[in-house]
């Protein structure tokens, strides 16, 4: 499982996801930060640190969620 940043991230980019990333997972997108599916190691850093609450465990997104990690996968699918 990964972590997904969802929507409450949305030009906020407060990027302290990123300072505590052991793998590099986390990219700056044209309007939020993602996390690549593939290389996030469940270690929940970034959720602990996250200003805005955005980043959820991808079996706990709620429906309307889904799109968070369709956007995150579709960032990091031409890469």
């Amino acid at each position: 499982m990964a972590f997904v940043i969802t929507s409450p991230c949305k030009d906020e980019k407060a990027a302290e996801c990123l300072t505590v990333c052991p793998v590099d997972c986390i990219e700056e997108g044209p309007d939020q930060f993602f996390i690549d599916p593939d290389i996030c190691i469940d270690c929940g850093a970034c959720k602990a640190v996250c200003p805005v609450n955005a980043i959820e465990e991808e079996y706990d997104l709620t429906p309307e969620q889904e799109v968070d990690l369709e956007r995150a996968e579709a960032f990091f699918a031409n890469r």
